[in-house]
């Protein structure tokens, strides 16, 4: 049966306009569809008073990949912007991540090696623990003090749950440091797309015929007939209709707001950690582009749970879910002519970059 098209995509954030990119590179047909009125998933920007809003949260690249990094500058020309968040403890601020700049507004302590011995003292008594949940394994990387103050609070409205019952996973992405460095990110590559992501995106899908507006399973027949592959970067539990029940996802509310002031707080984002506050940060966006704009726009950052309706951010990778997740791998698995890839169908927390890396290493395996 002749089709229209050689590949469907659902989805036109990363993986799906890297995969059409790709394929039609190739000379292959690809229609990309999404449910949002435009195209770019969750690193679609805003264009407010002159500034590009990262409306989805904040969205830094980093890679220490030259390949990946090679890639996303043929397509449009990236900063120098270096990811240096505060935190905002009762009203006190420090230096993120946790670095010598940090210690020192704690303790008032110079040296790395009597950092160091500091440290160790609070957890000496977790060296033998081999931990079972995020808060034991916070604990025994940086103190109880450290973990109260900064990471406790914060990664519980994150993820509305107690962090001695989140996994170690979560917390391993946080860098420690014994110097004065404040770049969030280890990585040699690091910025913003000038001008914002938008044109990141529309580079990617430039002349590929994307249809915006469109959910797919409101008529998933009829598009499921158009194509003689598809490519699906939607959530897995709903493609399957909830077969063994919902997966577990954490959303986020924005609130956004102009303001006519030069500059807000003089950094791109504040992390508030206690929990009593209900947001998790204030993001102002004029600082990953450097801007000079006479106003500003800031970002109230809300986590909420997920319900059906909701926008699906983070994916919960307890061992529940996880384990109910593999029931649904098992499904996509047995699928010959659907490929599954991204943050949802992978249910699996991905950097930028490494979204970019699993679209190109899945069109490589590909037979056209």
């Amino acid at each position: 049966m002749i089709r229209d098209y050689d590949y469907l995509i659902i989805g036109s954030g990363l993986y799906g306009a890297v995969f059409a990119r790709e394929m039609t590179n190739k000379g292959k047909r690809c229609l990309v569809i999404d449910k949002r009125k435009e195209a770019g998933g969750n690193l679609r920007c805003e264009y407010i008073e002159g500034i590009n809003v990262h409306r989805y949260g904040p969205h830094i690249f980093h890679t220490d990949n030259k390949a990946i990094w090679d890639y996303v500058n043929t397509h449009c020309e990236f900063n120098h912007f270096v990811y240096s968040p505060m935190a905002n403890y009762k009203g006190m601020l420090y230096n993120l991540p946790f670095n010598m700049n940090t210690f020192y507004q704690l303790w008032k302590i110079k040296s790395p090696l009597e950092v160091r011995k500091y440290i160790e003292n609070q957890t000496s008594g977790f060296n033998k623990i081999n931990p079972r949940n995020l808060a034991e394994h916070a604990i025994k990387m940086v103190g109880e003090e450290v973990f109260n103050k900064f990471i406790k609070g914060y990664t519980e409205k994150q993820w509305g749950r107690e962090a001695s019952k989140l996994p170690c996973s979560i917390i391993k992405r946080i860098p420690i440091r014994y110097s004065f460095d404040n770049n969030y990110f280890d990585d040699r590559y690091q910025g913003v797309p000038v001008g914002g992501y938008n044109v990141l995106i529309n580079s990617l899908l430039n002349g590929i015929e994307v249809r915006t507006g469109i959910d797919f399973f409101s008529a998933r027949s009829h598009f499921s007939e158009l194509a003689q592959l598809m490519v699906f970067t939607g959530k897995l539990d709903e493609f399957y209709e909830y077969r063994f029940g919902s997966l577990a996802y954490r959303s986020l509310r924005f609130e956004t707001e102009y303001r006519p002031i030069n500059n807000y707080q003089g950094v791109a984002v504040v992390n508030y950690t206690e929990k009593e506050i209900p947001y998790t940060r204030i993001i102002e966006h004029k600082h990953f582009e450097f801007g000079k704009q006479p106003g500003t726009v800031i970002t109230k950052e809300y986590p909420i749970e997920w319900k059906k309706g909701n926008e699906a951010y983070y994916p919960v990778n307890d061992l529940y879910n996880n384990n109910k997740f593999k029931k649904y791998q098992k499904l996509a698995d047995c699928e010959s002519n659907i490929i599954f890839g991204g943050r949802l169908a992978e249910y699996k927390y991905y950097d930028m970059h490494q979204i970019i890396a699993s679209a190109i290493k899945k069109v490589k395996t590909l037979h056209y």
